[in-house]
């Protein structure tokens, strides 16, 4: 539920700002429920999180942010790494006053919420890595076609931006079906492109990323949703991950590319709901496929 008082006159969120410095921005919403933190990817603003934030926060406290250098946050070092973006997710919890939450990152944020789950794992109620990878070498690149999306998108100013991101993002045949609905989430979200000291700074923490012959200490009850035509991170990765994080369950999306949490939103949000409940079954035997994620469409969780 959004609060109105917390818009400004030209309908922006205002944020708030950590005590501590370099000043994140951040937003929270929801008085009641759970506390959930999301963790965005490369490059983006907390905001795209909107289609998750504005279902589950009716029940949920939700708070999404913007990484350094990105949004309304204080640009920060130029040399990022993902233990210190760690760091950063670490402060947005005690800011809030969250001893412990779900934590849901995508993409470069899932990188970010496995070295959390690593080095703070009493934080996490339980975990969900969308489109993310443990950082194997060679097999963490993208394909041809999503490398050279990608890179279009870095080099060019904001009309680029525009242009690339909605390919690299999702399959041709759901671009073709949406259009203009599509664009209008991405304009609404996104806000102005990072500045190319953040692009290279986060670049640096992500080919420096290593998580995977780490994750099988991961001890929270861990989603790994898999969107099978990802051109940017393979869907193989998530089949890694999996192999390796001892109390995880996959959510395939077969007919999703690497912007699932739009694609998805309303299957991938009620699958959440069933994950976060995983919480309070620790130690219980674990539900079905079909009693995890009962109103999941053309997607199927498979337990490991």
């Amino acid at each position: 539920m959004l609060d109105p008082e917390r818009f400004t006159a030209t309908g922006a969120m205002t944020p708030m700002l950590t005590k501590t410095a370099p000043s994140l921005a951040y937003h929270s919403f929801g008085s009641e429920g759970p506390p959930v933190l999301f963790i965005m990817g490369f490059g983006m603003p907390g905001a795209v999180w909107g289609p998750q934030v504005e279902d589950l926060s009716g029940d949920h406290r939700c708070c999404h942010y913007d990484h350094l250098g990105v949004g309304d946050s204080d640009p920060g070092p130029f040399l990022q790494t993902i233990p210190s973006m760690a760091d950063d997710a670490t402060r947005i919890l005690d800011d809030l006053g969250w001893s412990e939450a779900h934590v849901v990152g995508v993409s470069m944020g899932g990188m970010i919420a496995q070295e959390l789950a690593l080095r703070a794992p009493d934080r996490l109620l339980t975990l969900t890595l969308v489109a993310t990878h443990g950082g194997a070498p060679i097999v963490s690149l993208p394909t041809a076609r999503g490398m050279w999306l990608f890179l279009k998108g870095l080099v060019g100013g904001r009309s680029a931006r525009m242009k690339s991101l909605p390919r690299l993002l999702y399959p041709d045949a759901y671009l073709d079906r949406m259009g203009s609905e599509l664009r209008e989430h991405l304009d609404l979200r996104l806000g102005r492109p990072p500045r190319l000291r953040t692009v290279l700074g986060q670049l640096y923490a992500v080919m420096r990323h290593s998580t995977e012959s780490r994750v099988s200490a991961i001890a929270a009850p861990t989603l790994l949703v898999r969107p099978g035509q990802d051109i940017l991170i393979r869907p193989t990765q998530t089949d890694r991950l999996a192999e390796r994080i001892p109390d995880c369950r996959v959510l395939r999306f077969d007919d999703a590319g690497h912007g699932v949490t739009f694609q998805k939103a309303a299957e991938l949000n009620a699958a959440l709901r069933s994950h976060f409940g995983r919480d309070s079954e620790r130690g219980a035997d674990l539900d079905t496929p079909e009693e995890l994620a009962p109103v999941v469409v053309r997607s199927d969780v498979v337990e490991r």
